[in-house]
């Protein structure tokens, strides 16, 4: 299949910066410019220069004002940019007037967060499901990507015309719809595909219902992933950059002795992530869906971490995991906060969230804290616990020697009794070895 559109490739390329700020936004024009350098940077653009307007509406013909557009062409010719970055969603119309003002290549957010995914797959199915993505997004786009449509095409039964003029519409159109068939059907090969991978990793997780399970969520480079290591010992890549981890990595995490949950690491999310790419990673976002216990980090060193928070909360509601059980941990604590809005930020977020867990990935600060929280998450409540088992069936008796805590064991003729303090979650799994008798004596 010919190419509908070739990825961004925006490595080297100079790029200009532009941001329309309207009157509900999150963030001011500067916090909002330095999130999509910060995007531009990691697609491999040198960022050259930043622009903004303040707009009560958007423009429905160029987003902007013609006047800004005209601005933003003049200033692309002096700092020679090979790249215009709308930190907003175009609209096909808008993206292909302004390249015709601008006289050069125009994209928005969207497109460059779809290309930075692009560039980190590296699993098939992480390939698969940013493919989907892109052709998703470029579908709508299709007639202004064909530069050789502004050329008559030979169709069968007929001769190649020149450039313009009577004539050149009909191929023109016919090769659009060849074109808009093409995309269809790859689309469907895709769908089914991941479909398919869904299934077979539904059924992994089913697989692992007996396991307590927890996912690592938050906003990119939060440090899941340096977390996960400093839980686990996994050799995982890490890296200070946006989307460093797009494939779900599961690995199991020893708390106490033969108690272990598995732990999953997850793509980050972003602010204004386009729906049509958490669409597109369903498949990955399944370990989230599944888990048992969410761990949201949130980098409480970044001047807009209390935005960043939000943020996440709105994806994890968007695919319905709001509603599960959140253990909101405040990441990056050993980082000097120096200036103000960053130390007012954390300060804020620790008097409004007084229950999360302040840890650092890196030094290991409140680990152990964190561990035992968790801890308690997974064996449940305390129970204090009297149970009876005979000499010959030991099984029950060392169910509690290796999951609880042991307070006094006596012996008669026939029997071992026990007092112990074991997790409610643990309980079952004490009851299935059937002990003569099991009492709780207290909460």
């Amino acid at each position: 299949m010919e190419n509908v559109r070739s990825s961004l490739k925006v490595t080297n390329e100079q790029a200009l910066l532009v941001h329309l700020a309207l009157p509900k936004a999150s963030l001011g024009p500067a916090e909002s410019l330095d999130e999509l350098a910060s995007l531009a940077e990691a697609a491999g653009a040198d960022v050259v220069w930043r622009m903004y307007q303040k707009r009560r509406t958007p423009s429905a013909p160029l987003y902007v004002g013609k006047g800004k557009a005209e601005q933003i062409a003049e200033q692309a010719k002096k700092v020679d940019a090979d790249v215009v970055i709308f930190d907003n969603d175009l609209s096909p119309a808008q993206i292909r007037e302004l390249e015709k003002i601008i006289n050069c290549k125009v994209i928005d957010r969207s497109e460059l967060i779809l290309d930075i995914f692009a560039s980190r797959a590296r699993t098939h199915e992480a390939r698969l499901q940013v493919e989907l993505a892109q052709l998703e997004y470029t579908f709508p786009r299709l007639t202004r990507m064909w530069s050789h449509l502004d050329t008559v095409v030979g169709a069968a039964g007929g001769a190649a015309g020149a450039v313009g003029g009577i004539g050149t519409r009909g191929p023109g159109e016919k090769q659009l719809e060849i074109d808009r068939r093409l995309v269809n059907k790859r689309l469907t090969v895709l769908r089914r595909e991941l479909e398919h991978i869904d299934r077979r990793k539904q059924r992994l997780i089913n697989s692992r219902s007996e396991h307590f399970t927890v996912s690592l969520v938050g906003y990119t480079n939060a440090g899941k992933s340096t977390l996960l290591k400093c839980l686990t010992g996994i050799n995982v890549y890490i890296a200070d950059q946006l989307f460093a981890t797009l494939d779900t990595k599961t690995t199991r995490w020893n708390l106490d002795r033969d108690i272990h949950v598995l732990l999953s690491d997850t793509v980050g999310f972003v602010r204004d992530l386009p729906h049509h790419l958490v669409a597109s990673f369903r498949a990955t976002l399944e370990e989230t869906l599944n888990a048992d216990l969410l761990l949201h980090v949130v980098d409480v060193s970044h001047p807009q971490a209390e935005i960043q928070l939000h943020a996440v909360n709105r994806v994890l509601k968007e695919i319905g995991c709001n509603e599960k059980d959140i253990l909101l941990v405040f990441n990056k604590i050993d980082r000097p906060v120096d200036h103000l809005p960053s130390r007012s930020v954390r300060d804020t977020l620790m008097t409004l969230y007084p229950d999360a867990l302040c840890v650092s990935a890196r030094t290991g600060q409140g680990v152990d804290n964190l561990h035992q929280v968790v801890l308690q998450r997974v064996t449940g409540q305390k129970l204090h616990l009297r149970i009876t088992c005979s000499y010959n069936d030991g099984r029950a008796a060392g169910f509690l020697r290796a999951h609880g805590e042991i307070i006094s064991e006596n012996y008669t003729e026939n029997d071992i009794i026990l007092e112990a303090w074991l997790g409610q979650r643990q309980l079952p799994g004490l009851q299935r070895l059937n002990p003569r008798s099991c009492d709780i004596l207290c909460l």
